[in-house]
């Protein structure tokens, strides 16, 4: 619970910081490509997790791949996390980041499961639905699931909106059996 306080905490700082110098786009782009990277490289992440290398090596090692490629100002922040021991939150701190950036571009991350490819018209027109009905920009992610069969299944957060045929059948089927019909 301490890593959750003090991860958001940094990571808070660093959009403070970005929205005050109106730089929010850049360093987004920049915490982007750090998740990123951190995702491909596990060795990267158990480096900077392991209390036995030095710091100065640590901060070496991310200068060599990231000074030349994001803002200074991200570089600064980075280094500072290394300076104060907490460079093994960074994977953490990165994922509060862009939520808080979300949450303050009033964006939120729609997962969409469909059982065939939709079209880009599809699409445009169940985005514009989705953030008429939640009153936010959409981001979508979309993934093929044959088991939907038809119709889409979109998860916001923890609330999932399912307008599968599986589910309208099933729906049916209850309606059906609570006013006694029979199903032969």
């Amino acid at each position: 619970m301490a890593d959750y306080k003090v991860s958001l905490r940094y990571a808070t700082s660093l959009i403070d910081l970005a929205l005050e110098k109106n730089i929010l786009d850049s360093v987004s782009n920049d915490i982007e490509f750090v998740g990123d990277t951190l995702e491909k490289c596990p060795e990267l992440k158990r480096a900077l997790e392991n209390p036995v290398i030095k710091p100065e090596t640590k901060s070496s090692i991310l200068d060599e791949i990231f000074k030349s490629r994001i803002n200074p100002e991200t570089m600064h922040f980075i280094r500072f996390l290394v300076k104060k021991g907490r460079e093994n939150l960074l994977g953490e701190i990165v994922s509060k980041f862009l939520g808080l950036r979300d949450k303050n571009m009033n964006i939120v991350n729609v997962d969409v499961q469909s059982a065939y490819e939709m079209t880009e018209d599809q699409k445009e027109k169940l985005k514009t639905r989705i953030e008429k009905v939640l009153n936010k920009k959409a981001r979508f992610r979309i993934k093929i699931n044959p088991e939907v069969v038809g119709g889409f299944i979109a998860k916001v957060n923890d609330t999932v909106y399912d307008a599968s045929v599986k589910h309208q059948l099933e729906t049916l089927k209850q309606i059906l059996l609570k006013n006694g019909t029979a199903l032969n």
